[in-house]
């Protein structure tokens, strides 16, 4: 078994550091308080390639795999959290399911523009009563003539303000079965009837675009069905297993944040004539970290080379978010407790990291529902 990266791989993590060191960490703190989505980052990174990273060549993305996207989001949560849960879910979340069920004219029409970050792109999924519940979706399409006609509502859309192309799901008959009664849709922001709604005033990831979205009487065209008719939620279950790999991603990075910012301070701060570091209990904290950190990357990885090489990886991707997630809250806590009162002020990164982690456990399925996913092979029969 190898765990070294490759060449590309190890070049584009580098790449990803340096520009969250020299470009994200020095504004990611202003953005947060200004609940500001980071716009000028968003446009180098997508300078850099980092929009278009699933995207094969010939639409104009880089393909350089899951695994590079993953230590990039790593690098780049590292510093700013609501940064790397944009890049996630336009990867992710969007580019990923138009690759796999998408249709030739989908594809050539939408991911040029996405790979270049001309377009950015989210995923609605989500409503009021149907968050761990998928399958409870009130929102409607009707086919009228060449057209689909949707109503309905989505919350907690991440990106859901500065996307252009939205994955989103409706029930497409009413009559039919829970779950194989829905459909998936390429919507853009232009359609009429499409219209963005109230924006989330968020505990942590301040700077990641959260809105409502409306949907009245908005008309989609045939052909921006997505895969097959009252196939949605299949689409919907399938992706979120790399929506998951995204956000364990996501919380490694805080992970990381946390350990550099902590061994640093530790290094620093003197209590009782001596560098707190030299303390048992720190050093126990700062241990922790680095076993955890190496633990979620690991998992994480396993479940990104999985999905690069096409095998199923359901229970990998719940064990990586489970894990990563759960890990950095914990992180989180105990760089806090590290910096002691400093931790509690917004001097410090590590009380940004300590409310950015906590969503971690939340969306992408809430760690109940990845401790269902990863305990399903083991209870069938």
């Amino acid at each position: 078994m190898d765990f070294n990266l490759t060449e590309e791989q190890q070049a584009i993590m580098e790449t990803a550091r340096d520009f969250a060191d020299k470009e994200i960490k020095p504004v990611a703190a202003e953005y947060d308080q200004k609940e500001e989505f980071p716009w000028p980052i968003v446009r180098k990174l997508s300078e850099l390639g980092f929009m278009g990273m699933i995207i094969p060549a010939k639409y104009g993305g880089s393909e350089v795999g899951n695994v590079a996207l993953a230590v990039s989001l790593m690098e780049i949560s590292r510093v700013c959290a609501s940064t790397g849960v944009t890049i996630s879910v336009h990867n992710s979340l969007l580019v990923n399911p138009l690759l796999k069920f998408g249709s030739e004219k989908q594809k050539q029409k939408y991911l040029p523009k996405l790979a270049s970050g001309e377009w950015i792109g989210a995923y609605g999924l989500t409503e009021s009563s149907a968050g761990s519940d998928a399958a409870n979706q009130k929102t409607t399409a009707v086919k009228k003539g060449d057209r689909y006609i949707i109503n309905g509502q989505k919350v907690w859309i991440t990106n859901a303000g500065v996307a252009d192309v939205i994955i989103g799901f409706a029930v497409t008959d009413k009559e039919g079965r829970k779950g194989n009664n829905i459909s998936a849709f390429l919507i853009e922001k232009d359609f009429p009837g499409f219209s963005v709604g109230t924006h989330e005033k968020k505990l942590g990831i301040r700077a990641s675009d959260t809105a409502e979205l409306s949907f009245e009487d908005m008309e989609v065209p045939e052909e921006n069905l997505l895969g097959e008719f009252n196939q949605g939620f299949k689409i919907a279950m399938d992706t979120l297993d790399g929506g998951r790999i995204g956000i364990a991603s996501q919380a490694t990075g805080i992970l990381m944040g946390c350990l550099e910012e902590s061994a640093r301070y530790a290094k620093e701060r003197k209590q009782f004539g001596k560098p707190i570091g030299a303390f048992e209990p720190i050093q126990w904290k700062i241990a922790e970290m680095a076993m955890e950190k190496d633990a979620s990357r690991l998992l994480t990885l396993r479940a990104a080379h999985l999905k690069d090489i096409g095998v199923k990886h359901s229970q990998e991707a719940a064990m990586a978010k489970l894990f990563s997630s759960r890990a950095a809250n914990k992180a989180a806590w105990n760089a806090v407790q590290i910096f002691g009162g400093y931790g509690y002020t917004k001097d410090y990164p590590v009380e940004r990291f300590y409310r950015d982690a906590k969503i971690t456990e939340i969306y992408e399925g809430t760690s109940e529902i990845q401790h269902i996913v990863i305990s399903r092979p083991y209870l069938r029969d």
